[in-house]
């Protein structure tokens, strides 16, 4: 696998879901477990339009000048509050036109390919984003055990 540097790839990105062309690539880091895993699944990200985006999405947004896919946790207007499911308490925020691109679909390493609005990836990220106070002990005994 060729590695470029992140301000080429991310500015690549960009450019295609202005052309309106969805991207897939893999997965770099662990913000996201345990439902997206890292350098194993990889995402197809779409472009969107700010009035469709809700609430559990997954999405690419700029913020401090880096690209990061994390989860929609609330919407207050343009106003957007974000968590990486990986995180143990860091919130970002960011506004509507910061994001890039929603993900539509994951592939795990099996082929596999999963749609987010199966009932199933809805049900797991509603239960894994509800576990309040038990997320964080389960996320460091996930991180021992995989």
């Amino acid at each position: 696998m060729k590695c470029i540097p992140n301000e080429i790839f991310f500015a690549w990105v960009e450019s295609e879901i202005a052309e309106k062309r969805s991207v897939r690539f893999r997965l770099k880091g662990q913000s996201m477990f345990p439902l997206l895993r890292n350098e194993r699944d990889e995402v197809v990200l779409y472009p969107c339009k700010g009035e469709k985006l809700r609430p559990m999405d997954v999405v690419l947004f700029r913020y401090q000048g880096k690209h990061i896919l994390h989860r929609i946790l609330r919407m207050e207007g343009e106003h957007i509050y974000l968590r990486g499911d990986g995180s143990y308490v860091a919130k970002e925020e960011c506004t509507t036109t910061d994001v890039i691109g929603i993900v539509r679909e994951i592939k795990r390493p099996s082929g596999k390919v999963i749609s987010v609005d199966a009932w199933q990836w809805r049900l797991a990220s509603r239960l894994w984003n509800g576990l309040g106070i038990f997320r964080n002990p389960l996320l460091r005994i996930l991180h021992k055990l995989l």
